[in-house]
């Protein structure tokens, strides 16, 4: 399994041998400890639990820290997940894992949640041309006919409306790792990554 929990630190550019630049999110990345490990004998499937960060004692429940205490992490974790695992990979209770588990050209998909937009209209939302924006048109934006006033005499299920837009879990798949830095624990992700800066990203090859 090659996977961890990290935080979204921003966007740069790093150039490749012939000068080339590469647009890049930078993640800090790990190291995440194995707080849970479930096997098909007990729980019916093989997957490894990961944490991230550490909570502030006064915020965590006695059930986190205990959780934690039995793997032997000092603090309870911030974040929480699970990633599935194949037979042949064995984990260990407060195991690290870091970021070599990822090497420079691995594909990998990235999870997170999506900037929240607030309520927008269908141009924004859903890409409408819009009316006639010319002389003042007094419904440059509107959304336009709903369907026939006859029959059905209704708006029709799933008609694409204006509506609280982004807040949602968003996966990108197919990006590559462009670098690797052990020292800082940072991935160097090509392209755009969901999420605002400081936000968490599930992260599985």
């Amino acid at each position: 399994m090659a996977a961890l929990i990290g935080r979204k630190i921003g966007m740069t550019r790093v150039f490749d041998e012939a000068g080339a630049a590469i647009p890049v999110t930078v993640v800090e990345a790990g190291p995440c400890p194995v707080t849970q490990v479930k096997t098909t004998e007990r729980d019916g499937y093989q997957a490894v639990q990961l944490g991230f960060g550490e909570q502030k004692a006064s915020r965590a429940t006695r059930a986190e820290v205990g959780h934690a205490a039995g793997a032997g992490v000092e603090h309870a974790p911030r974040v929480l997940r699970e990633f599935k695992i194949s037979g042949d990979e064995s984990f260990e209770l407060g195991q690290q894992v870091t970021v070599e588990v990822f090497a420079p050209g691995d594909s990998v998909k990235v999870t997170g949640t999506s900037k929240g937009r607030g309520f927008q209209g269908v141009v924004k939302r859903h890409g409408f041309a819009g009316r006639p924006s010319s002389h003042g048109h007094p419904m440059s934006r509107t959304p336009g006919s709903m369907g026939p006033g006859t029959d059905p005499s209704r708006v029709i299920k799933g008609k694409k409306l204006p509506g609280r837009m982004g807040g949602h879990r968003v996966t990108v798949r197919n990006l590559e790792i462009v670098k690797v830095d052990a020292e800082r624990n940072l991935l160097f992700v090509k392209g755009a990554l969901p999420g605002t800066r400081n936000s968490y990203l599930f992260i599985a090859k």
